[in-house]
């Protein structure tokens, strides 16, 4: 990819493009009431990762409880929010750098060292959730974590593909700025 792809300046475009995915999968994990499913009968239970819901089968209503009265509720999310306000600045701070030519590679490092540490505040709340879900809160059947909680999963392993390629850009700045004449690999007979 970076021989092909990162080097031509019409393909420059490409990082911003997926912060911005990590940016709408990090929005539907924070959104989502998918993190923890379980549809054992006659219990269900499912819970986001704000609150955590139960409904027995005779029920009409589910009964929901904030996980913001826990303590490790409040930390996970306030680590994994701001992981995602982090990713949020590195996307600003991507297109302004990618939209003004002088700007590229002072930023770039930058943005990756940013996708590191956003990266480490998304783990740790990512690592908080399920070991105190599963600790805290009574659970019954067959619980799993589910959908939201994959996204969040897949926001953070583009956090730290994209922190990767974002630190190692800057050693292709000539190709990237178009300073460089081609190399084409095919002479003719």
């Amino acid at each position: 990819m970076v021989q092909y792809g990162l080097d031509y300046t019409r393909c420059r475009w490409i990082l911003p493009l997926m912060l911005g995915i990590a940016l709408i999968f990090g929005l539907i994990a924070l959104a989502g009431k998918g993190w923890l499913e379980s549809e054992t009968l006659p219990y269900q239970h499912y819970a986001s990762l704000w609150e955590s819901c139960t409904k027995f089968n005779g029920d009409p209503d589910w009964t929901c409880t904030s996980l913001m009265d826990y303590a490790w509720g409040r930390a996970a999310a306030a680590t994994f929010l701001l992981g995602y306000i982090i990713l949020v600045i590195c996307f600003a701070l991507a297109i302004i750098a990618f939209a003004i030519n002088t700007l590229l590679m002072n930023f770039i490092r930058g943005i990756g060292g940013l996708l590191f540490v956003a990266a480490v505040f998304s783990i740790m709340g990512l690592v908080i959730y399920p070991v105190m879900f599963t600790k805290e809160i009574y659970m019954e059947g067959v619980n799993m974590f589910s959908w939201a909680y994959g996204f969040a999963w897949t926001t953070t392993i583009m956090e730290i593909g994209l922190a990767f390629f974002f630190c190692c850009l800057p050693n292709y700045e000539d190709q990237i700025l178009g300073n460089v004449k081609p190399t084409y690999f095919y002479t003719s007979p």
